[in-house]
């Protein structure tokens, strides 16, 4: 199944070889470094890794933490993280600098695993979340090289995708020595696709133990001072296309009613820069990018965050956060990070990719759901009016949040019998 499964691989290639030229006419940083996507190299790295791979922004903003700890524990080690997408490429060279050796993941082919393995010689092999490569996994396996996966989810639509295709995921699974899981929940799932229940385990999300620095803090309260003096804020974080037109028409209505309102859009895809300048400007809104470094004035009416890594500080200069994803059928984003900011939460009907999460936070009474547009707009002025009820929001959600806290100390000890 394997060897059909590689065939069908290496006939798609030019397929995705297009989709990547075409993502990258809008963000040219998808064309950059295109050669590691197939692990050709232009020069010699380390051999010998740890080796971290995680998706995208996401997934290396709950990487980063384990990363340092490691770093502390074990600072002759050499480490290598592989990312997908250029955003989280940015972000690892933005927090960990030369620390550390970053490549984008190569293609699930034979050849470019074979290349990249060969290349690296991995002595421990660490997949954030839902990343199921059976070349990649194989390889691993014949080399003895152990493989755990962390902080791993699977949806129950993911599950019965996965499910029909048994011959395949079943010897990906056995090649893994631990699939850390988010919950029980997802320990269960993992076991119903095939992976033997001897070797899974819950050991919470790492995501809790997100952590914004009293550095961050006291940055946040300059920026507010010199850039958004007397102004009350509402960020729109993370949010995708559809949502940024959402919450314009939100800020235009409430507006009246909050004549100091400040809106801060967010967007998750830094290629949508431009789109949603443009989109604000149709809307006859007074626009301030965040890169021109200039204040807002009384008249400005959005500061568009045009720039990467910086949103645990603009959340610390909000009043209200909204996380984006959730109001179009995306599946949400992280709200953690907006919590540990110590900043009052929303977030709409579609939180799929943080069920548990929202459960946990609705349950506590820590943070609002918006199921529409008008739902939004009655949480931000309820919330407005009434500065005891958003304290009390966010010290239900910072509590919430250190009750969950932990899974990086437990998944790190885990680790540490094949880092040593």
């Amino acid at each position: 199944m394997r060897a059909f499964y590689s065939s069908l691989f290496y006939l798609i290639i030019p397929f995705i070889a297009l989709r990547l030229l075409w993502r990258g006419i809008k963000a040219p940083d998808y064309l950059n470094r295109w050669h590691e996507r197939i692990a050709l190299y232009r020069k010699k790295y380390h051999e010998d890794v740890i080796w971290f791979h995680a998706v995208s922004v996401g997934e290396t903003e709950a990487l980063f933490p384990l990363i340092r700890l490691i770093q502390y524990k074990h600072p002759e080690a050499k480490l290598l993280i592989t990312t997908t997408t250029p955003t989280g490429s940015a972000r690892v060279t933005a927090a960990l600098k030369n620390t550390v050796t970053h490549v984008y993941l190569p293609y699930d082919i034979p050849d470019a695993v074979s290349r990249f393995m060969h290349c690296f010689k991995p002595r421990l092999a660490v997949i954030m979340e839902t990343e199921i490569w059976p070349n990649l996994y194989a390889y691993c396996s014949k080399n003895n090289i152990p493989l755990y996966l962390i902080n791993a989810r699977l949806s129950e639509k993911s599950a019965q995708g996965y499910l029909k295709l048994p011959a395949l995921v079943h010897p990906a699974l056995a090649a893994a020595k631990l699939i850390a899981t988010q919950t029980p929940h997802d320990s269960q799932r993992f076991i119903s696709i095939g992976a033997s229940s001897e070797k899974v385990v819950a050991l919470g999300n790492m995501k809790f133990d997100v952590d914004v620095s009293p550095e961050i803090i006291e940055q946040g309260l300059l920026l507010k001072t010199n850039l958004f003096s007397e102004r009350f804020v509402w960020i729109c974080a993370s949010t995708h296309k559809d949502e940024e037109r959402l919450c314009l028409e939100i800020y235009q209505k409430i507006k009246l009613q909050i004549p100091q309102l400040l809106l801060i859009i967010a967007p998750r895809h830094p290629e949508r820069f431009t789109d949603v300048k443009k989109l604000c400007e149709q809307h006859h809104l007074e626009v301030t990018m965040r890169t021109t470094g200039i204040a807002c004035q009384s008249s400005t009416d959005v500061y568009l965050a045009d720039t990467l890594g910086e949103l645990k500080l603009l959340y610390t200069v909000a009043d209200i956060a909204f996380v984006g994803g959730s109001l179009v059928p995306v599946g949400g984003h992280n709200i953690l990070e907006a919590i540990a900011a110590g900043v009052p939460v929303l977030f709409g009907p579609y939180m799929d990719n943080f069920k548990d999460i929202a459960q946990g936070v609705l349950t506590q009474g820590a943070a609002i759901q918006c199921q529409d547009k008008d739902a939004v707009e009655n949480a931000l002025l309820s919330l407005y009016s009434a500065p005891v009820f958003r304290k009390q929001l966010t010290e239900k959600a910072k509590l919430f949040v250190q009750q969950n806290k932990g899974a990086i100390t437990r998944i790190y000890d885990r680790l540490a019998q094949d880092i040593s």
